[in-house]
């Protein structure tokens, strides 16, 4: 019995994935729990497992495609691993289910093409039939029908060009417009185009729609780290011996985020029509900057955790973001967000939201500066810290005393155990 593997739910406001790579060939034997493809999404990698043994009989989408939920990405025919497919039922099956996927309008070019690649076709009236497919066995991607569209553009220019010149002589502009596009010609010819994996697309959408779809304002502060970097340096060693982490700074912001969020719950909230979503509970995404791009696990009711405890998780989720493998529920959710840009050397910086929260604490390097204190100057570890918050929701005096807040409780860190 021929059984399809499809693309799953892929969790909060996905609906898309990218084939990573297949696991097994067409032919292979296959056991329930085995997996089979590695999917990339917006927000994590994840892989599909065998739910029946059998014989993969088909692979109806290739490493690089772009799939949606629901799709067929192959067939297995059910049965003893490695037994080999029923000669009449498996073939047409398949058949079946590749005639579905890959059938194109009557009209049209019998070529492979992917859905987004003749959704765009159709939308700029484009022939198939024309385009150059560079994908897995010359499949048209989105790229190869945006590269086709840029070509006859340029095309389109020249000929203009060409045709405006005039029977005797070039004027001046004429020969400016052909040295412009011989110099962009040269120019093209040292750029490399590359495909944008999922993850960075995800994160140039979303942070176009926070800017649009948010009133946006950020507020500063600055914060005199020195207690925090004196208790840090008398606890490190103890710290660590008894918990086996290094004492950061992570869990001292997140413990004070949650303290003036405890007391400024616009913060902590969201909208949702004509309503505002007030949480009551604290579930605290930290940016991370892997190498594959922006990603924001969460610690969820972070006002549990300890200092310890804080400390552990964010070294694993960091870890496991550098390899690619958190789970969509470490990285869906989340009330409130914490980015560190000092890590990488920034001293101040504005932080775009991650909608619907509407607020993010921005950290920055530590640096010495000469600051006044019981009027005399004296040099202090000083940091500038950034809060962007949804001005629809929070108000100027909130968004000014929430940062406040932090900077009170960071200046004098025991205060964050009496908070809890």
């Amino acid at each position: 019995m021929p059984i399809n593997i499809t693309v799953p739910e892929l969790g909060e406001s996905v609906v898309e994935a990218t084939i990573v790579r297949w696991f097994k060939s067409e032919g292979d034997p296959v056991k329930i729990g085995e997996a089979l493809v590695e999917l990339e999404t917006e927000k994590a990698n994840f892989e599909i497992a065998s739910e029946k043994e059998g014989t993969l009989s088909s692979i109806l989408k290739r490493d690089g495609d772009d799939v949606e939920v629901g799709e067929v990405l192959g067939v297995i025919e059910e049965g003893k691993a490695g037994e080999a497919p029923r000669p009449k039922e498996a073939p047409k099956a398949a058949a079946q289910v590749k005639e579905e996927i890959t059938k194109m309008p009557e009209t049209g070019p019998a070529e492979k093409v992917t859905p987004v690649a003749r959704r765009i076709a159709e939308e700029k009236q484009v022939d198939l039939g024309k385009v150059e497919g560079t994908g897995p066995s010359s499949r048209i991607t989105k790229e190869d029908v945006e590269i086709h569209i840029e070509k006859k553009a340029e095309e389109a220019a020249q000929a203009k060009v060409s045709k405006a010149e005039p029977a005797r002589g070039k004027s001046p502009a004429l020969v400016e417009a052909k040295e412009a596009t011989v110099l962009r010609i040269s120019r093209d010819a040292r750029e490399e185009r590359i495909k944008m994996s999922r993850r960075r697309r995800t994160i140039a959408r979303r942070m176009l729609e926070a800017t649009q779809s948010t009133a946006m304002l950020t507020t500063f502060n600055e914060i005199d780290m020195g207690a925090v970097m004196e208790l840090r340096r008398r606890r490190k060693e103890s710290f660590k011996e008894k918990f086996g982490v290094s004492l950061g700074l992570n869990s001292f912001f997140v413990k004070a985020a949650i303290g003036a969020l405890k007391e400024f719950p616009q913060v902590n909230a969201e909208i949702d029509g004509d309503d505002m979503i007030i949480k009551h509970y604290y579930d605290i995404g930290v940016a991370i900057g892997a190498t594959e791009g922006l990603v924001v696990p969460v610690l969820r009711n972070a006002d549990s955790m300890s200092f310890a405890v804080i400390e552990k998780a964010i070294k694993d989720l960091a870890q496991r973001a550098e390899d690619n493998t958190l789970t969509l529920e470490e990285i869906m959710g989340g009330t409130f967000t914490i980015t560190n840009g000092g890590v990488f050397g920034s001293l101040m910086s504005t932080p775009i939201l991650n909608p619907p929260q509407s607020g993010i604490l921005g950290l920055h390097k530590i640096e010495d500066r000469a600051v006044a204190v019981s009027g005399s100057v004296v040099i202090r570890p000083m940091m500038y810290v950034a809060l962007s918050y949804d001005h629809r929701i929070v108000d100027g005096r909130e968004a000014v005393q929430f940062l406040v807040r932090i900077k009170e409780l960071i200046e004098d860190p025991e205060s964050l155990l009496l908070e809890g």
